[in-house]
């Protein structure tokens, strides 16, 4: 309050040239940029690796104007990420929602019906609070059949249509054919991959934002 207390001070004393001083200096600095929430498994979580080598870290230095909180879990279901998710978004009050689940879902053979409900009650409880939702398609491993696999893709693009928000394509698909990208499980990325993951994300992020 003082300091806007002296501005009235100088506008009061005529001494408008010094005003207008003043608010060119704090214009010429950026606003404070709105967090962005991510709420993921154990793609997001930097799981085998420490947690500043992970591509949510690295994708900080990428957007150092941005608050970037990392809500991922390893071993997360979109039901634990909706049960979180009311506590993340007090917390955080972030303007855009990266939701990165679904992949344990399918890995456990939960029914693509689920998995929709689930997402959907996460998408509707972002956008009541007027947030970005900006979700990630995932991939079940081709050993689940293809029917499945199908049903489980579909979910994410029925979701991007009914609730008109923007679907971002799987990250891990140009990835995860790379042996090289790839931790001893063939399913989490590694260190090497986590650069790219952030490269990757970070256009998409901006388009939400």
């Amino acid at each position: 309050m003082a300091l806007f207390s002296d501005i009235k001070t100088f506008f009061n004393l005529k001494n408008r040239r010094c005003g207008f001083a003043i608010l060119f200096l704090f214009s010429s600095f950026p606003l404070s940029a709105a967090p962005i929430l991510i709420l993921g498994d154990s793609l997001s979580a930097s799981y085998g690796m420490p947690e500043n080598e992970g591509w949510v870290h690295l994708l900080r230095s990428k957007m150092p104007e941005h608050t970037i909180i990392n809500g991922s879990v390893s071993g997360e279901t979109s039901a634990g990420g909706l049960r979180r998710l009311p506590a993340l978004l007090e917390s955080a009050s972030p303007e855009v929602l990266l939701v990165e689940l679904g992949g344990n879902d399918g890995l456990r053979g939960f029914p693509p019906k689920q998995l929709k409900n689930n997402l959907t009650k996460i998408i509707e409880l972002a956008k009541t609070k007027q947030i970005k939702v900006l979700l990630s398609e995932i991939m079940v491993p081709p050993n689940y059949g293809p029917r499945y696999a199908s049903q489980i893709s579909q979910v994410y693009k029925e979701l991007a249509v009914e609730h008109d928000i923007t679907l971002m394509p799987f990250f891990m698909e140009a990835i995860v054919i790379d042996s090289s990208l790839m931790q001893r499980d063939g399913i989490h990325p590694n260190a090497k991959a986590q650069p790219q993951i952030a490269e990757f994300m970070q256009p998409w992020i901006q388009r939400t934002l």
